[in-house]
């Protein structure tokens, strides 16, 4: 084998690495920068306010701080419903049952998480048919998506719901995925072994909380999934839940890449009809070239608190956590 042929190998499992890492963390879509097949969608929505620009500046703690240049942020969604379940519809009822924001630093070459409590009290479109903002409402913002057609709008309305609750902090582009894509996935990379975080008895038995167990089919999606009826029902739990199978998920993933080099391929066929994205194929392609030496920082988490509401738990952020998050995410320090 040549050194020339050696060199580019290494490259391609290099660009690998760096797609799956984004698309693992990012909800099970092991497809978000491999697959090469979206069109480039459009919503008809709008923002509550103006986007924080480059040139903003904000201060914190006594210290001056601007809008970092050159940062592109991709907003992914776990959808509660299923890819047969009301199939583009305007009376869709596909909640965002998870939320995660990338954010890559092309300066600083680094990629950052925040992980979004669903039921995050916030404002948030109302649509009518056509797409068009006829209203707003506060509610928990995984219902923002239930605005819109179930699709493009939906998400791209959830898209402003979060900007706005991030002081207008533009969203670039989304990604949703049904939820068929967890066990399909799960399976497809040959069972994710977790140790239960949750005891679950009554609701799935196969999950005994402390014991270590490889997830299988649904028992994959009741693990991420399921809040109600455990000791502790609120969102907060489960994002921990959802941040530890992310975790052992990746680790399978490479695994499997390793040993399999159709796998990124045969992966983005398996998971294609289960996304929506305003991304094209060229743009995610293009992205994880980008960021194939990016240092993966952390992933962060906004404080608040859950209160049980009249049907529903809530959690209200704490607006000094969202602008330390934003500022931690979104800005540098003002040079002087």
């Amino acid at each position: 084998m040549s050194r020339e042929y050696t060199s580019k190998e290494r490259r391609a499992q290099k660009l690998k690495y760096a797609a799956v890492l984004l698309a693992v963390i990012f909800l099970f879509s092991s497809v978000l920068l491999l697959v090469n097949i979206w069109e480039t969608r459009q919503g008809g929505t709008f923002s509550f306010g103006e986007n924080v620009t480059v040139g903003s500046e904000m201060s914190l703690n006594g210290k001056n701080y601007c809008l970092k240049e050159n940062v592109e942020s991709v907003l992914v969604l776990g959808l509660d419903k299923f890819e047969t379940d009301n199939p583009e519809s305007y009376n869709n009822d596909k909640q965002a049952d998870f939320l995660m924001l990338l954010v890559a630093d092309h300066n600083s070459k680094t990629v950052t998480a925040l992980h979004i409590n669903r039921d995050t009290i916030a404002n948030m479109n109302i649509l009518g048919v056509a797409g068009d903002v006829v209203g707003s409402v506060k509610k928990q913002i995984a219902l923002a998506h239930t605005y819109g057609n179930g699709k493009e709008m939906s998400c791209r309305n959830t898209a402003d719901a979060v900007s706005d609750m991030l002081m207008g902090i533009q969203i670039d582009h989304y990604v949703s995925v049904t939820m068929d894509a967890v066990s399909v996935y799960n399976d497809f990379v040959g069972g994710v072994e977790v140790t239960v975080l949750d005891d679950f008895s009554g609701i799935d038995d196969t999950l005994v909380k402390d014991e270590t167990v490889t997830l299988f089919g649904e028992h994959a999606l009741n693990y991420v999934r399921t809040r109600y009826g455990l000791d502790d029902s609120s969102n907060s739990a489960r994002m921990v839940r959802q941040r530890q199978y992310l975790e052992a998920l990746y680790k399978k993933t490479l695994v499997c890449m390793e040993n399999d080099d159709s796998f990124v391929i045969n992966a983005g066929i398996k998971l294609a009809e289960y996304i929506v994205s305003d991304y094209t194929g060229n743009g995610l392609q293009e992205l994880a070239e980008r960021v194939s030496d990016y240092r993966f920082t952390e992933i962060c988490e906004i404080d608040g608190r859950n209160i049980r509401g009249e049907k529903h738990m809530e959690f209200y952020p704490s607006e000094k956590s969202i602008k330390e998050t934003v500022v931690k995410i979104f800005f540098e320090p003002k040079n002087k």
